[in-house]
């Protein structure tokens, strides 16, 4: 993620066409290591004022957060009443060195489903930042220790981020546990045929209009959402942000295409927004790509006629599909695979769970079987020794005990295996998991793991 992409979804789990924007990130943390380096200039760590905003201070606020994702340090009165009615002010943290805010956090409730389909309650976590002068004085500490505490308070069983930098949140129990994938598509070398007219199941490709999208998104979404692990909640503000209602100055709205499917029944069950650019070659040839900003399809003829659409328009030479599951089925719908290629993939969204038996009970497993796993939480009040047992119907228990354990693990890792995405074996094989008895983590994998990956579409 760029620092351009770092704020204009500070309000929601916001994606915008500029540059898809939005960052649970924390540029200008990086060396923030949660000391009591009192080092460089300003007041001593323990004179800086960590405290929820007040509403006069949110000017000065988003200044600091500007400035941490290097972006223009300017802002203006419509940035402020944007943003003024969706920010929670007690869930909005900044750090003041006198009356100027040299470091911001902020969280908001979020829901993430769990394997099995249950909405786990989440503390999502945003706009982290530290400016530069404040550096290594144990802010980003403070801000994170208040805040997951309040979490665990309201009774929230994970925490969520998606991190702009990669070694800062592990130190405070947070693991990745989802991985995004974009695919660019080169379109002549795919096999299809350029003269595809539509799907030949009986469904039929429409284009809609943005109130048609507002319309029908939010349910499909929601349909996409309960059988998908690792899938956020989207509100009314994503919906207004991500359709043009809602639009913030220094990120210009690109209108985008809308094409649904609809089922021979009539139903939609798909829907893809995009938009194209206007590449013409010397020669006047065509080389213009589709860029895809979202695509949601709750079956599988749906999610192959919008892919065979948008490589059958008109001009279109390259398809870009934006965030996409690692094992997204696009490059098999095509012919020749190896038309679709891998132009980025990285960790995406990153879990700390907060309570380990809310958590390991709200999702569901793959076979039946007893661990006894050994949680460290070296950043919090977390861990411990706990019995997980799952039944045959996929259902479990999860209860603390003091026997002996099967499985030892951090908190951060037991994270990045919840949502099924990674191996126990392969943790194991890297020394991050520790077997206490032949075979556990082969046992782990049986039950936790997926047979898809999950997947988390949204930036936040």
């Amino acid at each position: 993620m760029t620092p351009h992409e770092a704020l204009a979804a500070q309000d929601a789990q916001a994606v915008i066409d500029a540059g898809d924007a939005g960052d649970a990130g924390d540029a200008g943390d990086a060396g923030d290591a949660g000391g009591a380096d009192t080092g460089g200039t300003g007041a001593a760590a323990d004179a800086i004022d960590v405290r929820p905003i007040a509403a006069p201070d949110l000017r000065d606020w988003l200044r600091a957060v500007k400035t941490g994702f290097l972006q223009e340090p300017v802002v203006s009165d419509e940035d402020v009443e944007n943003r003024r009615s969706a920010f929670i002010l007690g869930r909005t943290l900044g750090a003041f060195d006198g009356s100027r805010c040299v470091a911001t956090f902020r969280s908001f409730p979020q829901e993430v489903t769990a394997v099995g389909g249950a909405a786990v309650p989440a503390d999502a976590i945003s706009n982290v930042t530290v400016t530069p002068t404040h550096r290594r004085r144990g802010l980003l500490t403070r801000m994170m220790t208040a805040d997951l505490a309040a979490a665990r308070e309201r009774g929230d069983v994970v925490a969520t981020l998606i991190a702009a930098e990669y070694p800062i949140y592990g130190r405070f129990g947070f693991g990745p546990a989802t991985t995004s994938t974009e695919w660019t598509v080169d379109v002549p070398r795919t096999g299809l045929d350029p003269r595809w007219a539509g799907p030949a199941d009986g469904g039929r490709i429409d284009l809609l209009d943005v109130e048609d999208v507002r319309r029908e998104g939010p349910e499909l979404h929601e349909r996409l959402r309960r059988g998908r692990p690792g899938m956020i909640n989207r509100d009314a503000r994503w919906w207004q942000m991500n359709t043009g209602v809602l639009r913030f100055a220094g990120f210009p709205w690109k209108e985008p295409f809308y094409a649904a499917y609809r089922s021979a029944s009539g139903e939609i069950e798909g829907l893809v927004a995009y938009t194209a650019d206007d590449d013409w070659a010397d020669s006047n040839q065509p080389h213009n790509t589709a860029e895809v900003k979202w695509l949601l399809a709750v079956t599988t003829a749906a999610e192959r006629a919008l892919w065979s659409y948008l490589c059958s328009i008109d001009w279109i030479t390259r398809v870009k599909t934006g965030r996409r599951a690692p094992d997204d089925l696009l490059p098999q719908f095509l012919p020749d695979p190896r038309g679709a290629r891998i132009s980025g993939q990285t960790d995406w969204l990153w879990v700390r769970i907060l309570d380990v038996v809310r958590a390991l009970e709200a999702r569901t497993y793959g076979t039946a079987g007893t661990l006894v796993l050994d949680v460290r939480d070296e950043s919090g009040p977390d861990g411990g020794r706990f019995r997980l047992r799952a039944a045959p119907d996929g259902t479990a228990t999860c209860e603390p005990v003091t026997e002996e354990a099967d499985l030892s693990l951090s908190i951060a890792d037991l994270a990045t295996l919840w949502l099924g995405d990674e191996s126990a074996v392969r943790l194991a094989a890297l020394g991050r998991v520790r077997e206490r008895q032949e075979g556990a983590a082969a046992l782990a994998d049986a039950l936790l793991r997926t047979s898809r990956r999950p997947w988390c579409p949204d930036i936040f």
